[in-house]
């Protein structure tokens, strides 16, 4: 059996703020179309190190390799062209517009397509087509005419990975998706990112153990701003450093 390639590539990244040091030599390999959780005790340096794979931060020192290209440092909008996208732990949407219009601004965005275009009807059919059928893998279509303030917190969320599905990418990354949601809706919100992410390299943090074994195929404990394990969930399960160091306190 080929064994599949690495899409991502954390290389010995370290990050300090004025001094304090919040990744010390982080290192980790994500394979195509793997879902990948990465877990941790609060402050130990979790969305530190997504803000670094997604351009958001420079890292002090290491690389990150995407798609065998030395992308260390480039900025967000670049990342997107090349395929990656990401959620945020705090929603990031435009509460006044409609659910419909938050989704189609990233189809549109993702075509290069600028307002004046879209008054060409076959473009604006397929943009909305587009847009239609995220809607529907999102679960959203029934709500899509209503403004984004109108939606529950956890519908809130399935929007927002719509909009990361809009920009059509190869790697995603989320962050904490099911914080703050009820039973029933991280329920949905567990089957419904296994559906979306069929086909694509998934990249997770989350504090729900349970999100987290029903999705990853593989689990890399943060602590203390380095890797403690890396390896599959019944692996990370039953490895004592892990249970001594995080899984012990749930």
């Amino acid at each position: 059996m080929k064994q599949a390639k690495n899409i991502l590539e954390v290389r010995n990244i370290h990050k300090d703020f004025s001094g304090l040091q919040v990744l010390t030599g982080v290192d980790f390999t994500v394979a195509e179309n793997e879902k990948h959780a990465v877990i941790g005790p609060n402050g130990a340096g979790k969305t530190t190190l997504f803000n670094i794979i997604t351009g958001n931060y420079k890292p002090s020192s290491g690389k990150i390799i995407f798609k065998e290209t030395d992308v260390t440092g480039k900025p967000p909008h670049i990342l997107t062209r090349m395929n990656m996208s990401r959620s945020f732990q705090i929603t990031n949407v435009f509460p006044e517009m409609s659910v419909f219009e938050n989704v189609r601004a990233g189809v549109r965005s993702r075509q290069g397509l600028r307002y004046n275009f879209l008054k060409r009807p076959e473009r604006v059919a397929g943009i909305n087509q587009k847009t239609e059928d995220i809607l529907e893998q999102v679960g959203l279509t029934d709500v899509m005419s209503e403004p984004v303030s109108a939606l529950s917190y956890g519908r809130q969320r399935a929007l927002e990975i719509g909009i990361t599905l809009s920009t059509e990418p190869e790697l995603i990354l989320l962050d904490e998706p099911t914080a703050g949601m009820t039973r029933e809706e991280t329920a949905e919100a567990i089957r419904m990112i296994n559906e979306v992410t069929t086909g694509r390299t998934l990249i997770i943090i989350e504090h729900d153990m349970d999100v987290v074994f029903s999705l990853a195929d593989t689990i890399s404990v943060l602590h203390y701003g380095t890797i403690l394990a890396s390896d599959k969930p019944d692996e990370i399960r039953n490895d004592q450093k892990v249970k001594d160091a995080y899984l012990g306190e749930e």
